[in-house]
């Protein structure tokens, strides 16, 4: 469940013209709270011109390092975005909710692997982490990152992501790709098929890559995806993250019905029966009731809203979190499901 509490802005780093990274003051009595797995985000909320504005974020620091920064890129008519570009400053503080999300890698210390990223402009975020932890703590481990943005200064994190390959030089491979700029050791263009064939097929066609994670664009998402699949690669090894909804071709067509669903929601241990339209969604119900259900972005992209079917049926719309094995035990997502009979049974906390 999300559970938000105050933090204070530690510091406030400018990264590139277009971003920067808010670090927060975890108390001492909540550090448990705020500890992370690797790949992790955080939902920050906030009033912006008296409405509530909720976003998440992925967490681009290591576990280890027990210090929680995300990163955020202003986006045009960016709502939060361009705020916390333009407004914050350290000492303010932010409602911020403990961590969470399924594109995670969890170190064990024993390991010896290949790890390899592909990530594109703000989609390096979540990879950041991820790299750190795999050199941080998987000593005999090493890392590919395959790294698209369209010039050296829109590359979000370029100096860390140097000063790992200096600190890591026989562990760490980074090929960086500008599609806007010719560049001395990087590709020109975007990260495309012949970009992942390069890596598996080329610079590591002797080498097994044991897990793949995508961050980024859709687009380029589903093209990685499906090259690596042509390569013969795994799909259980295949992890990916979306930084915006899907586009309308790849949702489900929800026939909307002018039926009623007797619903019962659980929220925090607390049981709420009501009546709702088969055409609101499990969460737009829940929230016009006043209830307390987890959300964020409302599009399908991030985990917070999930949910467990205990009873009745309800389909999604889209669903780029959930498997197939997870949706079969009745796992949804609230503001992608509709109820498809009469009566239904939700439990946010049984997740």
């Amino acid at each position: 469940m999300s559970q938000f509490n105050t933090l204070t802005i530690s510091d406030i780093t400018r990264q590139t013209d277009q971003c920067v990274t808010l670090t927060f003051a975890v108390p001492e009595n909540l550090k448990q709270d705020y500890a992370f797995k690797a790949g992790q985000y955080i939902t920050l909320k906030t009033k912006i011109n008296d409405a509530e504005v909720r976003r998440d974020y992925s967490l681009c620091s290591s576990p280890s390092s027990g210090i929680l920064t995300v990163a955020v890129k202003a986006v045009p008519n960016g709502t939060f975005s361009t705020y916390a570009n333009s407004s914050l400053k350290a000492g303010d503080t932010l409602e911020v909710a403990k961590p969470q999300g399924r594109f995670v890698f969890e170190p064990k210390a024993s390991e010896e692997r290949t790890i390899a990223a592909f990530a594109a402009g703000s989609g390096i975020t979540p990879i950041l982490s991820i790299a750190k932890t795999v050199l941080e703590q998987e000593p005999k481990s090493h890392f590919v990152l395959v790294y698209g943005n369209k010039t050296v200064n829109d590359t979000i994190f370029l100096a860390d992501i140097l000063a790992l390959h200096h600190q890591y030089p026989e562990r760490f491979y980074v090929q960086f790709l500008y599609s806007q700029s010719q560049e001395e050791n990087a590709l020109f263009g975007r990260i495309e098929k012949s970009t992942v064939n390069l890596i598996v097929k080329n610079k590591y066609k002797h080498v097994t890559i044991d897990a793949f994670y995508l961050c980024g664009p859709e687009a380029m998402i589903n093209t990685v995806k499906e090259v690596l699949v042509e390569n013969n690669i795994a799909e259980n090894t295949i992890h990916f993250e979306l930084f915006t909804a899907a586009t309308q071709n790849t949702t489900t067509t929800v026939e909307a019905t002018d039926g009623n669903t007797q619903i019962t929601v659980t929220v925090d241990d607390e049981s709420e029966t009501f009546t709702m339209s088969q055409k609101q969604t499990v969460l737009e119900a829940a929230l016009k009731q006043d209830l307390d259900a987890p959300y964020s972005c409302q599009g399908g992209v991030c985990s917070s809203c999930i949910a467990r079917v205990t009873d009745g049926q309800a389909i999604m719309r889209q669903n780029n979190i959930l498997t197939d094995a997870e949706v079969a035990e009745g796992l949804i997502l609230t503001c992608q499901a509709h109820p498809t009979t009469p009566t239904l049974v939700v439990d946010y906390d049984d997740v």
